[in-house]
């Protein structure tokens, strides 16, 4: 009877054992050569309201990741099937042990098994195969990136807007009717010619070329008689003409003023009621034109010849006007350019922002420093004693831990070594620091981590949310991770920002190993850089 109790017992336990059982773990093979492939498999069964997290790992124990597979899910009626695959490999000969791994399953750790495996090293034929000399160490190319993509992109930007100046200054020069002649009859004669050489009658733009036509004449009779003829209607105009005759004693037949009036109406009409004449009659009034302006040149009085010296002035004031419009057109020819180059820059800036998003733009043109940490060459180093081994974006640097710690905590420490980079109150900051006690202690991390939370108190951090969970290392040594974010108040600005963090403690024989790194909240590039902070520490036991 008692026997099959004991069997009953037996059986249960085993049945509940088999129910608890989350993560099944094989893998294809136990047996490989130097560098080939071992499939490690990782299979769980959970409901589709689950959350499971398998982790980024660059090693599995001894064993390096060559290849992380997307996870393969599987729906069975309420169930989801998950399977997730890692491609391990080593390049030394021997036995190793695959430790187990931590999956979480709504935020509980489950473990999978440990696999023993073999990597037998391949045979070589020393006396049929050629040997070779080593070769010198070479330095890897590191490529040119993509900054030559951006660099091309502004190149040519640029050349657009060198190209709208130089376009822009040959039409200025194209331009005679805004060149400074010596006297307004010289100013007309010139626009004259200039309006036949534009062939607006040929190309059948009759009303731009009478419009240019009465522009002329009224310029030249506002220039030279000083009458406001370019505000004045054709009614004022002629009657302006006649009481400048008069004041200026100027010798006027009735035919030059009629032959104006009548080239000026049928401008008018040209300009508001779209008439049309006829050839000859275009001809006949440009001729009307040509001269009414030397019938009216001749016609003012001959002023008294001016001295040297007034000719000179008058010169000089030429030049100067000279000078004066060729700064204008400078001006506005560097105006067009920048303005194009604006706009070609806005528009090539807003193309990104659309295609790609604001953040990669900001990132990639104006610049993040977290991306450039992230990016960079990475340093993998032992920090203290008992050593920390970490991979971070540069180099610790060791500090001074009397001045970072409370003397009551000091008092206890036989010795402590602090590495650190940056600070606080920077966009990324990590520390390493190992301790041993002077007595033996009894160490506690949770307490620990508490401590440890009160002296980033007292360092500036404030608000502080604690969560903890357990952290394995890929060699299996545990320890506690403690996660959560803060405010960061910076002491010489007296402003405040809002940080993540995350510390790792590890208990020795007789000491203490920490771990901390904090960033600004939101920053995915510091993200990325604690998730392979994190996964790349390695810890050196303590010797007794």
């Amino acid at each position: 009877m008692k026997f099959r109790l004991y069997i009953f017992l037996l059986l249960f336990s085993t049945m509940i054992f088999a129910q608890q059982k989350q993560v099944e773990t094989s893998i294809d093979t136990t047996k490989n050569k130097i560098g080939a492939e071992f499939k490690l498999t990782l299979k769980t069964v959970v409901s589709s309201k689950s959350k499971v997290e398998f982790p980024k790992l660059k090693n599995i124990g001894p064993l390096e990741v060559i290849q992380s597979y997307p996870i393969d899910t599987v729906k069975k009626d309420d169930t989801y099937e998950l399977v997730k695959k890692y491609g391990l490999t080593q390049f030394d000969s021997g036995r190793y042990t695959i430790p187990s791994i931590k999956i979480l399953i709504d935020k509980k750790p489950f473990f999978s098994d440990s696999i023993k495996v073999e990597v037998a090293p391949v045979k070589v034929d020393t006396l049929q195969q050629k040997m070779y000399d080593i070769k010198d160490i070479t330095s890897a190319d590191e490529g040119m990136g993509t900054w030559w993509i951006y660099a091309l992109i502004v190149l040519a930007i640029l050349g657009i807007g060198a190209f709208v100046y130089w376009y822009v200054k040959k039409r200025q020069l194209k331009k005679i009717e805004e060149e400074v002649y010596k006297t307004p009859i010289e100013k007309a004669t010139s626009l004259l010619n200039n309006l036949e050489q534009k062939e607006l009658v040929q190309k059948g733009e009759i009303k731009e070329y009478y419009s240019e036509l009465t522009d002329i004449a009224r310029n030249y009779i506002e220039e030279a008689i000083h009458i406001p003829a370019m505000e004045s209607t054709t009614s004022e105009l002629i009657t302006a003409i006649r009481e400048a005759s008069t004041k200026k004693k100027m010798t006027l037949t009735p035919e030059t003023v009629e032959n104006l009036e009548r080239v000026l109406r049928q401008a008018d009409l040209v300009k508001f009621a779209k008439s049309k004449p006829l050839d000859f009659e275009i001809t006949d009034d440009r001729n009307k034109i040509q001269k009414v302006i030397l019938t009216l040149d001749n016609a003012i009085p001959t002023e008294v010849p001016e001295e040297i010296e007034d000719q000179l002035l008058n010169e000089a004031q030429r030049q100067k006007q000279i000078k004066e419009q060729l700064r204008k057109k400078r001006n506005a020819r560097i105006g067009y350019a920048v303005a194009a180059t604006i706009l070609l820059l806005f528009a090539t800036t807003t193309f990104f922002v659309v295609t790609k998003g604001f953040n990669y733009v900001k990132d990639n043109i104006i610049g993040h420093p977290s991306k450039e940490l992230l990016e960079g060459e990475w340093v993998k180093s032992a920090y203290g004693s008992p050593a920390v081994l970490i991979e971070t974006p540069k180099v610790l640097k060791r500090m001074d831990a009397q001045k970072t710690l409370p003397k009551e905590a000091m008092a206890l420490i036989k010795e402590m070594q602090l590495f650190a980079y940056g600070s606080m109150i920077d966009n990324f900051y990590v520390t390493v620091s190992t301790s041993k006690f002077k007595q033996p202690t009894e160490i506690d991390l949770n307490k620990t981590l508490e401590g440890t939370i009160k002296i980033i108190e007292a360092q500036g951090g404030q608000n502080i949310i604690v969560k903890q969970e357990d952290f394995q290392t890929n060699e299996g040594i545990q320890g506690v991770k403690g996660y959560g974010t803060m405010t960061v108040l910076n002491p010489a600005t007296k402003t405040s920002t809002k940080a993540y963090y995350e510390l790792l403690l590890f208990k020795q024989d007789q000491g203490l190993q920490q771990i901390l790194i904090l960033h600004e909240e939101g920053d995915t590039y510091a993200n990325e850089i604690t998730t392979r902070i994190l996964n790349s520490v390695e810890l050196q036991r303590a010797s007794n």
